[in-house]
């Protein structure tokens, strides 16, 4: 029989091991394993676990399950069930479904059995993971025949969801198809005690993927090797390994285009490096020149860039130490199997270019998750920039042709393979704080991210669900039964290719998990692009529309989170989301529970000119702020503190047009974001006009935030609506009071905030009974002001919950969407 996950090229024969001498058998159990446990080498893991604690039985795998029946001693059987959990493969999630006794078989051995295919199986994507400490033994051993080759890989690493194209998971079903496998790789796919048993990347040089190296000249490509960029699976002939590619293998070109590519990397010219789940723009991260022509050719003046740095030092840390401050949290981030990049403190001296994070006190880290990176890292010696390989807000481009056509103004030169990506994955983003790892951006490794569903009634969802996100750091979600599916970041919808690229991921995540959506949810914004889509698909389809308003979904999927919390008072503080009311809300306090959220509290509302302008021009909100408070210094503070020197005749015409129509309500609506009061404080605190990144001016006003600084007192009233406002006027003598150093203004404006909070969960429990108090939104993507609150909200007692593993800003929308939704499907 065949199986799914795991099929076999023939019948699969059963492998059996000798039971240890431990006496004899006292009982049978039936055990079964869920999750994702397929494709990732579970099966000869518990063949093994079997053989070390002596026990006798079986284990095979079936509609998306691995069943096991062991016999032997109950302390060994106890012992084989924690094992499945606490011991499993890397790329394993697994969960023990079920255990019960059974009847003894007198069976001597334990065996693999043959895989069962007699049902549908319960289908686990797994992601693609880091180059596992076996393959980097590998990598790095000159005997080995996979010595140095850029895509080795085994069951528990290498590419997973970038490469594969339908179900179930096998090799033709995946772009590693064009790569017929010699006979070498054959027989370790075919052996079961071998760990690329049925790895389905499996690859060596003789019979797969290879590289090429393709400099710039002027505007001008030239091929390092006859022939064009190499086409997906190119060299091979007939589906078998080509006469040509058996005698000159692809590793025979290998160290020479490594070689080209450290040469133009120490050189100072940014390659374009393809990677697992698409490109990167890669430099020396110690050359200042090389990391402002990358920024200038990007477009690209202030958002931080992202070092990869070698694994060196016992715990492979050493590089990174060299350069940042790590704690456990950062250290554990670091190393896992995700392999994030985390934001970390940087160490003084800074000795890498200043250019990386300017401003800031953080740096992105993280370390090589492929056997290429490793190979370039340890040719190079020292950490390089590895930054998205794409146009500002889109989706990392993953294509070779459309690389060099695209990114041809950026990159010096172009390290392409012929291994096709089927679908991008973005890194993945982390951020410690709070004492846990908290997920900024979903990505490679740790998407598409597989949930369950919080038990409701009547407890599984009678109608598979599509949730669409918002319009920034997309991502979409489908659930069905008790399961949800959250994907991979997809970016800003503002371009064709960001569409395009949702509409890929819409379309895979229902084939690959072979499940059609038949009601859509979406942010209740009606200019955003994932909702128009919504609303286009639910009307050609005949499916039910379900809109989410932003800061319920923001509630929502802090809820789906925590479902031991039933009673929730959820702050969700962010740039902007439509309000009920056709408001931009960004600063609420709702109470209730998924489905059934009251709003009990927000800020005093301020008009903003401008529109969408608002947030990239920090000085709208400011100047805001300071005629809706008729701020005595207001009209000359902005005038002299926000105008740049020599553009005072222009930016003042400007300026007069931005306050007769915030004057007459022209293009302005009502904010009570929190967001928006962040920006303004960054442009009177910071002189932060404009920003060329979303949250600039938040995150340098974090950066430079001082210690041990004291709140202002902001007031509390109801509304008309029984609504409480936190007025944010008293901030502004302070903000705007220059004889104060900015770092003390930005410590009073955190403190502040935080204090607001809590004056906030006061007032309200006073009235409304609640469990705990959770944190969600972009504006807690801030370490200062959410670690001020946590230890606030502490010392009074009150249980804090905060995001992990989905984003708190707009990455977690559609999570939440679903989860909002859940009772109304």
């Amino acid at each position: 029989m065949r199986c799914r996950t795991e099929p076999c090229s023939g019948p699969e024969p059963p492998i059996a091991a000798e039971a240890a001498p431990t006496g004899v058998a006292t009982e049978a159990r039936d055990i079964v394993v869920t999750g994702r446990v397929q494709g990732v080498g579970f099966r000869p893991f518990v063949y093994r676990t079997a053989h070390e604690l002596g026990l006798a039985g079986t284990v095979l795998n079936g509609s998306g399950k691995v069943f096991i029946h062991a016999e032997g001693p109950a302390a060994q059987l106890d012992q084989l069930e924690r094992a499945l959990v606490q011991q499993a493969p890397p790329l394993a999630r697994p969960r023990l479904a079920s255990s019960a006794a059974a009847t003894l078989s007198g069976a001597t051995t334990f065996a693999i059995l043959a895989s069962d295919a007699a049902s549908e199986p319960e289908i686990h994507l797994p992601p693609d993971l880091f180059t596992c400490d076996a393959c980097l033994a590998e990598l790095t051993a000159p005997a080995e025949r996979r010595y140095g080759y850029p895509f080795i890989n085994c069951t528990q690493c290498g590419p997973r969801y970038t490469i594969i194209t339908a179900m179930p998971y096998d090799r033709p079903n995946t772009s590693m198809t064009g790569f017929p496998l010699c006979d070498a790789c054959r027989a370790e796919y075919e052996s079961p005690l071998d760990r690329r048993f049925h790895a389905q990347p499996l690859a060596c040089p003789v019979c797969g993927p290879r590289l090429e190296f393709v400099p710039v000249v002027g505007a001008n490509l030239v091929r390092d090797r006859r022939g064009p960029i190499p086409e997906q699976g190119a060299g091979y002939e007939g589906g078998a390994v080509s006469p040509k590619a058996k005698k000159n293998p692809p590793s025979a070109v290998a160290p020479s285009v490594l070689h080209k590519t450290i040469a133009a990397l120490r050189s100072g010219q940014v390659v374009a490096v393809k990677g697992v789940g698409g490109y990167h723009l890669v430099c020396d991260a110690a050359n200042d020149g090389a990391v402002r022509r990358l920024r200038e050719r990007k477009l690209r003046p202030h958002k931080p860039l992202a070092v990869m740095f070698p694994l060196r030092g016992a715990d492979g840390l050493d590089a990174v130490r060299e350069h940042l401050r790590l704690d456990a949290l950062c250290a554990a981030a670091l190393l896992d199997p995700a392999r994030p990049i985390v934001l970390a403190p940087m160490a003084a001296p800074f000795r890498l270019s200043p250019s990386l994070a300017p401003g800031l006190a953080e740096l992105g880290a993280f370390l090589p998750y492929s056997p290429l990176h490793h190979e370039l890292l340890a040719g190079f010696g020292g950490p390089l920039v590895a930054t998205s390989g794409n146009l500002s807000g889109e989706p990392v481009i993953t294509d070779n042709a459309e690389a060099q056509l695209r990114l041809a103004g950026i990159a010096d030169a172009f390290l392409h393979h012929d291994r096709p990506i089927v679908r991008p994955a973005d890194d993945p983003v982390v951020r410690p704080m709070a004492g846990a790892v908290r997920t900024l951006r979903l990505g490679r490794g740790l998407a598409p991210l597989e949930l369950e569903l919080p038990a409701t009634e009547p407890g599984r969802l009678p109608r598979p669900l599509l949730a669409t996100g918002g319009h920034l750091k997309v991502t979409v979600a489908l659930a069905w039964d008790r399961r949800v599916v959250v994907s991979p970041h997809i970016g800003e919808l503002d371009s064709p290719r960001s569409n395009d690229v949702f509409n890929q991921v819409v379309c895979d995540l229902q084939s690959l998990y072979g499940v059609t959506a038949e009601v859509i949810a979406c942010d209740l914004h009606p200019g955003y692009a994932s909702t128009r889509w919504a609303r286009a698909r639910a009307h050609d389809r005949g499916l039910q529309l379900i809109p989410v308003q932003h800061h319920a979904a923001h509630a929502a999927a802090l809820a789906g989170e925590h479902p031991d919390v039933a009673r929730w008072l959820v702050f969700a503080w962010d740039g902007v989301g439509y309000g009920d009311d056709g408001g931009l809300w960004g600063g609420e306090a709702l109470a209730g529970r998924p489905g059934a959220w009251l709003r009990r509290a927000s800020f005093r509302p301020f008009r903003l000119a401008g529109g969408d302008r608002a947030g990239r021009e920090p000085w709208r909100s400011a100047a805001a702020l300071l005629w809706e408070a008729g701020s005595p210094v207001g009209a000359n503070f902005v005038r002299d503190r926000l105008v740049p020197a020599g553009q005072d005749r222009e930016q003042g015409s400007l300026l007069q047009l931005a306050h007769d129509a915030w004057q007459k309500g022209i293009n302005t609506h009502e904010s009570s974001a929190v967001g928006r009061l962040f920006d303004a404080a960054a442009a009177l605190v910071l002189g932060r006009q404009t920003a060329s990144f979303e949250g600039q001016g938040p995150m340098e006003l974090e950066a430079i935030a001082a210690e041990g600084c004291l709140p202002l007192s902001l007031p509390l009233a109801a509304d008309g609506q029984g609504v409480l406002r936190s007025d944010w006027a008293p901030l502004l003598a302070t903000l705007t009071n220059v004889a104060i150093a900015p770092a003390e203004r930005a410590g009073i404006f955190h403190e502040t905030l935080a204090q607001a909070l809590l004056d906030q969960v006061v007032a309200i429990r006073a009235t409304t009974a609640f469990d705990a108090v959770g944190l969600s939104g972009g504006v807690f993507q801030n370490k200062r002001l959410t670690e001020r609150v946590v230890a606030r909200l502490g010392q009074a007692g009150i249980d804090v919950r905060l995001h992990e593993a989905v984003p708190a800003n707009d990455g977690g929308l559609s999570f939440g969407q679903v989860i909002e939704t859940m009772r109304k499907v």
